[in-house]
């Protein structure tokens, strides 16, 4: 579980409380969570959800940023590139495989034995971002926040590489003022 002042800051970031998160995977230049690893299997007594995204994107900053390459196609575009590109596609493939093995090494003996009792093992079996098919891409967030916190993800790397920068200017950090309590709603990034 995430330190209270990791826990508050990601609070903040995302305007909630986050589910499963373990630990902060990846900070900013200033100490701010980026990335926080997150548990696959949220768990409230027989009811459950498991969870696809393992490295989850919470900087403000960043994920304003690619969302801005989303916006203008930036999955299509990556997605053509897998296309044509047979050493992307491998370099991608076995990201996605990574992925799904981490994820999977991070259930408990107990967490694996209610998946199968409840029929669900099989959702383990995705890689980044909860995808099945690895010639698919889907949320540039979540391949940057894999690559930012293991690297080896090709696609999370070029988006890193598109970015104009990876953190906020020093002049202007708003999870330090949202944490000091001087930062305005309305000013959220």
């Amino acid at each position: 579980m995430l330190d209270p002042k990791d826990l508050a800051a990601v609070a903040w970031q995302l305007g909630r409380l986050p589910t499963g998160a373990l630990a902060v995977a990846h900070r900013c230049p200033y100490g701010y969570p980026q990335v926080v690893l997150t548990h696959p299997l949220h768990r409230q007594g027989e009811k459950f959800v498991v969870f696809p995204t393992l490295f989850w994107l919470t900087c403000p900053f960043l994920a304003a940023e690619v969302s801005r390459l989303e916006s203008v196609g930036a999955v299509r575009r990556h997605e053509a590139q897998l296309a044509i590109d047979p050493d992307l596609a491998r370099r991608y493939r076995e990201a996605h495989e990574r992925y799904g093995c981490e994820r999977a090494a991070l259930l408990s003996p107990e967490d694996r034995a209610f998946l199968r009792e409840a029929g669900a093992m099989g959702r383990l079996g995705t890689g980044i971002a909860g995808l099945a098919n690895p010639r698919r891409v889907k949320c540039l967030h979540a391949h940057l926040a894999h690559f930012l916190a293991r690297g080896g993800n090709p696609i999370g790397e070029v988006v890193a590489a598109e970015l104009p920068r990876l953190f906020c200017s020093p002049e202007r950090v708003p999870c330090a003022q949202a944490l000091r309590g001087d930062w305005a709603p309305s000013c959220r990034p």
